[in-house]
This record gives structure tokens, sequence and C-alpha cells, in this order.
């Protein structure tokens, strides 16, 4: 129960955050994303000051034996490039500059519920299917 209300708790600064940082707004984020226009730079602050206040926060964190409500940490073991990352990352980067969401805030502005965004979550959900299809074919019918 303790994970579940950690998670939710989060869950829902990392909504207020983004709503606060107005990245669930897609006119600031086209803006952000428009450098030969007019070129809005406030979102690279805003990512910034994550990054600073993440690494600060990792550095304290590792030094730890094991996280608070697991028994391991879960890091990756993996640090290449390679194709699935960069098309993935293409993709991404597409989805974002078409949309003006990115998967995170997205999901924080379902409560706004216009057809733009219903349908780049409804398609941003079809790709992770269609993924998760195509390389873990297994998982998608037997679980």
């Amino acid at each position: 129960m303790k994970k579940i209300i950690t998670a939710l708790i989060c869950g829902l600064l990392f909504g207020m955050g983004l709503a606060i940082a107005q990245m669930i707004n897609p006119a600031k984020v086209i803006g952000f994303l428009d450098i030969s226009g007019n070129w809005d730079p406030s979102l690279a602050f805003v990512m910034m000051g994550a990054l600073t206040v993440m690494t600060a926060a990792r550095f304290f964190i590792l030094k730890r034996e094991k996280p608070l409500l697991e028994t391991d940490f879960h890091l990756p073991d993996r640090n290449d490039i390679d194709r699935k990352l960069i098309l993935g990352s293409i993709l991404f980067g597409i989805g974002w500059g078409i949309g003006g969401f990115c998967p995170g805030p997205a999901l924080a502005s379902l409560g706004i519920a216009n057809g733009k965004l219903l349908f780049f979550v409804g398609a941003m959900l079809v790709g992770a299917f269609i993924h998760k299809w195509i390389f873990h074919p297994k998982r998608v019918c037997c679980g």
C-alpha cells in the first residue's frame, strides 16, 4: 500500500509541476520547439532546473544501500546507442513536434479532454501496443 500511495503522491506532484511550468500547453511546447520563428526558451529553464535537482538527488539516493520501498535499485544495464534508440528518439520528437505534447504532459492534461489531446493519447497508446506487438509478441497475447 505504501508503494501505491507514494506513486500517487509522486504522480500528483509531477502533474502539478508540468501544469505550473505550462508543459501541458501545446502552444508553449511548440513555441519552445520553433527555433527558427518566435522561440520561447522558458521550457529549457524548466528542463535545466529538473536536471539540476535530479542530478543532485541521484548522487545522494545511489549512496543508499537500497531504495526506501524496494529491495534493489532497478538501473539500466545498457548504455549503448543503437538503431532502435535512434528511431524511437526520432519518432518521439516528431510526435512531440506535431502534437505539442510528450507522454507525461499528455496524460496530465487528460482532464482538459479536447479532441486533439484525446487523438494524441489514443495514437500514443496504439503506438505503444504496436511496439510491444513487434518486439515482444508473446507479452501481447500471453501476458
